[in-house]
């Protein structure tokens, strides 16, 4: 695939989010700093104060976390407007995100009409929050190798990405040049077997290639990140059940009480439905014992949760990796 893009038209794009503003919901929009506990807290507050998870999306990379939730009022199924009650949830929420340590000021945003589109906001939530901060002990993954090179015979950047493919491949790469300020004229995008190959011709907004080693070590290491952010070659976990007040709390209670971390999650509910994807790891960073699994399926229900791909194929990270949480709990569920 290749391609070609007038800076004109690229432009004129800059600015849009992909989203469509919505009345039906709340947004909530949170970073902070991953730690054991941080999402089940979320869930409790969210839960305590009787707001409805209805859609969501949760990204952990590099000890940070960035979520995306949209919420509405139990009662009444409609989006939170009283402005004492968002001044409320903000505060216990950001009372959850402080935490005892942190990279950043964990960063908390509530709107009644949300314009997101949640992924690329994700991105871009991530970006702020400098997640492409390599930290030390941390081990990063050699499939991904980003060159960042001159073109000495035209007045551009050259951009080569190595990587394994993946859906939505090209949309992180080509966000993250974007909200670096980077425009694409050229490029090219070619798949083998289970490889990615991308090469971009760019320039920044001001029309200068890159000019530093500097700022050529940066771009290497913000399209490392936009690519890990969404890797998951983590166990994926499908639930589907009826919805109701507190279920997204009582699951990953399940989860944390079976020694499972949460790497990333999406939810979704539509008439009356929940269907929520966790990519889940053993909390040690050692592979999940699929007596484990069998065990949550027990509790949760069998038709409930189901299992996606090989389980005896579950990966080994390193305990590094495996510092990084988003959620705990300490109590049973009372799903079944």
């Amino acid at each position: 695939m290749t391609v070609e893009t007038d800076a004109c038209c690229l432009e004129s794009m800059r600015g849009s989010t992909g989203g469509m503003p919505s009345e039906e919901h709340t947004s909530i929009e949170l970073t902070g700093t991953d730690r054991p506990g941080l999402l089940s807290e979320v869930f409790a507050v969210l839960t305590d104060l009787r707001c409805n998870v209805v859609n969501g999306e949760i990204w952990t990379h590099n000890s940070r976390a960035a979520a995306v939730i949209d919420v509405t009022e139990h009662s009444t199924g409609q989006a939170i407007e009283d402005p004492k009650r968002l001044s409320t949830i903000k505060q216990l929420l950001c009372n959850v995100l402080q935490g005892n340590i942190s990279f950043m000021t964990p960063r908390i945003t509530i709107s009644s009409s949300g314009v997101t589109h949640r992924q690329r906001r994700l991105h871009q939530m991530m970006f702020a929050y400098r997640d492409f901060e390599r930290l030390k002990d941390v081990e990063h993954s050699s499939r991904i190798h980003v060159c960042v090179l001159d073109c000495n015979d035209r007045d551009y950047t050259v951009v080569s990405i190595r990587s394994k493919d993946r859906p939505k491949l090209l949309f992180d790469t080509l966000c993250t040049l974007t909200d670096m300020q980077y425009v694409v004229f050229h490029g090219t995008a070619i798949t083998e077997r289970m490889e990615a190959y991308q090469e971009y011709y760019i320039r920044h907004i001001d029309g200068l290639p890159v000019s530093s080693e500097a700022e050529r070590q940066r771009v290497i290491e913000c399209l490392e990140a936009a690519i890990q952010r969404r890797a998951s070659e983590e166990l994926e976990l499908e639930l589907c059940s009826d919805d109701r007040l507190g279920l997204l709390s009582d699951i990953t209670r399940i989860f944390r009480e079976n020694g499972l971390c949460i790497r990333q999650a999406e939810m979704a509910t539509r008439g009356g439905t929940a269907k929520d994807t966790f990519f889940v790891t053993d909390v040690s960073g050692q592979p999940i014992d699929p007596k484990i699994i069998d065990l949550i399926r027990q509790q949760i229900g069998q038709n409930i949760l189901q299992v996606k791909g090989n389980l005896s194929l579950s990966p080994k990270f390193p305990r590094e990796m495996a510092r990084s949480f988003l959620f705990t709990n300490l109590f049973k569920s009372r799903i079944c």
